[in-house]
């Protein structure tokens, strides 16, 4: 994100001479351009122009002479008599080692409160007995370089001259050393790629404030392409969406250009307050008109160039050693800039150029490009290799295409006042650019879209302000849109940027009226009854996320289909590549950060998608910029992978803390199967549970839940391996569903309410003894289908095995409520008694326990 010194921004538009970086903000976001963050400076004031009244110069027992000097610091003074160490003088006393200054000279004073770069914070002390009430700053101290052997001198007591161009003693000394201050880091949309530029956010804050505004771009003189320029060719055979990659290719040549020549102080400050490294002039040269104006350039030694330069897509098998000194492979894509008849790759175009042909400490003859470049190549071939330059920033987010033969002037410019060179006479120019066409735009969108009411007046006047040409009148205007924005291509962006400079917070709020017959599906209102009922059982729903290391099924024991997931090609994180098959894969990692987080009790679940690409047939990416065939469509949405809806939860700790003869409660295995049952009876479906094994369940702890013969899921107490890899309490427990199952299994029928009766209900206990192999899944349901209607409830309520049962066998006791619509009679109930016990005996070889 581009960083915004104001004293740059200043040559463009008129700023307040207070303006703060936090002003600035506040003025930007009016127009759409957020504060990333404001940038301290490397040395916080207050540091100052001081002069020099007296210097006492001693020598110390060590035998280095130490000047104690009194310095006058303005504002800052101490009041004769008083201070750290009293004067007559109104000054500060200071201790200074150099010896490259005298008394009457002016210096650069830090004082206590500063702070210089590495953090070293400027306070009174006392040394070679006398108290230093700051410090005569060198510039290595400053940070800026330069001789550390002896301190700053602004001017000489006796150059008036020098003494009359510095700013009063006690103001800031940091802007006349082009030490950067406070500086604003703004975040960009990708629509308004102009705004990388000191150009664009100067015109931004003339439409936030008023200010006058003057475009840099706007220069007149240029000289006129003519045979003699560098010759350039663009031979694209392969263009992206029938795009040619370059439709505009400037190039000027600067001779004699002095290779020891040192780019001016105000433009290496500058560069280095916009957080770029000042390197030599041709290439600051490039980079600050770059970051001025918004147009990307790039200088060649002329010497080292074959030309014509040819703009083409990279061949197969070719390589390229970058500015970076990296080798890069290059793709088919690639958009290249050649010489020596196409043979040689001198760089990728708008990304990166070439080691070979870089500008050196020897270079003398300099070739300067301005081009514009495809947004879309530029994107591409930035992403594949990986080169996010600030270049490619720019080119991919749409550079004004009118801007070439401007930027390269002031690149020449550059060059010939500060590098000796001479402007050569060869001025190219391929201009194969289309002018923005000019568009219909109905006023009144401005109300329909925004609720605006805005005179056409004032519509055109913004437009015009933002860089349109409008002409026309009444009800439709023919706007074209400026070359800098090519976002603008409907009418809808013209009414955005009529809101925006109007002001968002001016757009009226009325609620729309929702429409009748709408609301929740069958499903929606499913999901949000059973996560509801978790809720009021104490389980907390979070959002985890969803992508996993193969770690994962490796710490829940997981050897089946489940390991079988989906890998990321370009994972958010290198540890975590692969899409979650359960929600269990990622829930128990939020559960070991809150037991870890020292949480005593935890019960959390989560609601969420899961990824089971079982069965998924690869297919061929889509071709871009056109709409797919039937057939690749087809084959499209087989590569896509089964995606269930998932609930599941995690629980450990307490349930409630132990209390005044109270014991505590501790979640269980108990409580992973009610939460099952819960949500079954939530939607209107009873659930039934068999024992099962299924990582990453304990062996003998875990149950299969069932929806009639359709398994849904699984819960039960966790495996204590897993406990421990997940550094979770032993004993914890989870339950995962499939809700796609369950709600199908439901299905969309409201659920039916069984009538309320109101008669008193029988009770009878049954303690049936069966094989040890027969489960209280099985005796169950063959209990229920006997009961019939008139079974309310069935609850088992003990299970023996013992002397009094034979070998291999056990009893399982149960308590039935039964309930007709009038008052059973003894002989009903012992009827139904007797058929559920016939029925048990003869499905599983049940006996009545005497």
């Amino acid at each position: 994100m581009p960083l915004i010194p104001i004293d740059w921004l200043a040559t463009h538009v008129e700023v307040p001479e207070d303006l703060t970086p936090e002003q600035l903000a506040a003025d930007l976001v009016r127009v759409g351009l957020e504060e990333e963050e404001i940038h301290e400076a490397e040395v916080q004031g207050p540091v100052v122009v001081g002069k020099v009244l007296t210097l006492e110069a001693k020598e110390q027992s060590n035998g280095k002479v130490i000047n104690y000097c009194r310095v006058d610091v303005g504002e800052h003074n101490d009041a004769p008599g008083t201070g750290k160490e009293p004067s007559d003088l109104p000054s500060r006393g200071i201790i200074c080692g150099a010896h490259n200054f005298e008394a009457g000279d002016y210096v650069v004073v830090s004082l206590p409160g500063a702070v210089l770069p590495g953090g070293f914070a400027i306070a009174a002390r006392k040394t070679y007995g006398h108290t230093s009430d700051g410090m005569i700053c060198s510039a290595t101290e400053l940070g800026i370089g330069g001789d550390a052997s002896g301190i700053i001198v602004l001017a000489k007591g006796d150059d008036d001259e020098a003494i009359a161009s510095l700013p009063a003693v006690g103001t800031d000394a940091r802007p006349i050393l082009g030490i950067a201050g406070r500086t604003l880091e703004i975040n960009i949309t990708p629509d308004r790629g102009y705004c990388f530029a000191m150009r664009g956010v100067a015109r931004e804050y003339h439409h936030s404030t008023g200010a006058v505004f003057t475009d840099p771009a706007l220069e007149q003189g240029l000289p006129e392409p003519n045979s003699d320029g560098y010759p350039v060719e663009v031979r694209d055979d392969a263009p992206i969406h029938g795009v040619a990659g370059c439709d505009r290719f400037v190039t000027r040549v600067v001779r004699g250009v002095d290779p020891n020549a040192e780019s001016p102080k105000w433009l290496r400050d500058r560069l280095t307050a916009a957080g770029m490294r000042p390197i030599s002039l041709a290439v600051d040269a490039t980079n600050y008109v770059m970051l001025d104006l918004g147009q990307p350039l790039h200088a060649y030694d002329l010497d080292k160039v074959n030309g014509p330069i040819i703009v083409r897509r990279a061949r197969a098998g070719e390589k390229l050693v970058t500015l970076d000194e990296v080798e890069r492979k290059l793709g088919a894509e690639d958009l290249l800039i050649t010489d020596t008849d196409g043979d040689r790759v001198l760089g990728l175009a708008g990304t990166m150029g070439g080691f070979d042909t870089e500008i050196t400490g020897e270079t003398v003859n300099v070739l300067v490009e301005a081009a514009h470049f495809d947004q879309v190549s530029v994107a591409r071939m930035a992403r594949r290799h990986k080169l996010p330059s600030e270049a490619a920033k720019r080119f991919e987010r749409g550079v004004d295409p009118e801007l070439g033969p401007v930027a390269a002037q002031a690149v020449v410019d550059l060059l010939v006042q500060y590098g000796g060179g001479e402007a050569g006479n060869e001025v190219f120019d391929l201009n194969n650019t289309v002018a923005p066409a000019a568009q219909d735009f109905p006023v009144a969108e401005v109300e329909r879209l925004t609720g605006l009411v805005v005179a056409e007046d004032r519509i055109r006047e913004i437009l015009t302000d933002i860089g349109c040409a409008v002409e026309g009148e009444g009800e439709v205007l023919s706007v074209t849109p400026p070359t800098w924005r090519p976002d603008l291509v409907g009418p809808a962006h013209f009414v955005e940027e009529i809101a925006r400079l109007v002001g968002y917070d001016e757009i009226p709020v009325e609620l729309p009226m929702a429409r009748a017959g709408g609301g929740l599906t069958p499903v929606q209102r499913q999901r949000r009854g059973v996560l509801r009922t978790l809720a009021e059982a104490g389980w907390v729903q979070v959002l985890s996320y969803p992508f996993v290391g193969v770690d994962t099924f490796d710490k829940q024991g997981i050897d089946d289909k489940r390991r079988t997931a989906i890998r990321l090609a370009n994972p958010l994180q290198d540890e975590a590549p692969y899409l979650r098959t359960s929600i269990l894969d990622s829930l128990l990692d939020t559960a070991r950060l809150n037991v870890s987080r020292g949480n005593p009790a935890v019960a959390v679940c989560e609601a969420s998608l899961v990824g089971r690409p079982d069965g998924v047939v690869p297919a061929d990416p889509a071709p871009v910029g056109e709409r797919p065939s039937e057939e690749t469509l087809n084959g499209l949405m087989g590569a896509i992978p089964s995606q269930p809806h998932h609930i599941a939860g995690v629980a450990c700790g307490a349930v409630s803390e132990a209390q005044a003869e109270l014991p505590a409660v501790l979640w269980d295995w108990r409580d992973a199967i009610e939460a099952v049952a819960s949500m079954g009876r939530t939607v209107g479906l009873d659930v039934t549970v068999v024992s099962a094994e299924q990582a990453p369940w304990h062996p003998g702890r875990c149950a299969q839940i069932l929806a009639g013969t359709l398994p849904i899921g699984y819960a039960g107490e966790l495996a204590p391996a897993v406990c421990k890899a997940f550094e979770l309490p032993t004993r914890s427990v989870a339950f995962e569903i499939d809700s796609d199952a369950l709600f199908g299994a439901r299905g969309t029928e409201p659920a039916q309410v069984a009538p309320v009766l109101t008669h008193p209900a029988a009770k009878e206990d049954l303690a049936l003894v069966v094989d040890e192999s027969v489960t209280n899944a099985d005796l169950q349901a063959v209990i229920r289908k006997a009961g019939g209607d008139l079974l309310e409830d069935l609850r088992l309520f003990d299970v023996y095995t013992g002397e009094q049962v034979p070998e291999g066998k056990k009893s399982l006791a149960y308590a039935l409520r039964l309930r007709a619509d009038h008052t059973l009679s003894a002989e009903e109930t012992a009827g139904l008694r007797k058929k559920i016990v016939k029925q048990t005996k003869k499905k599983l070889g049940a006996e009545l326990r005497s």
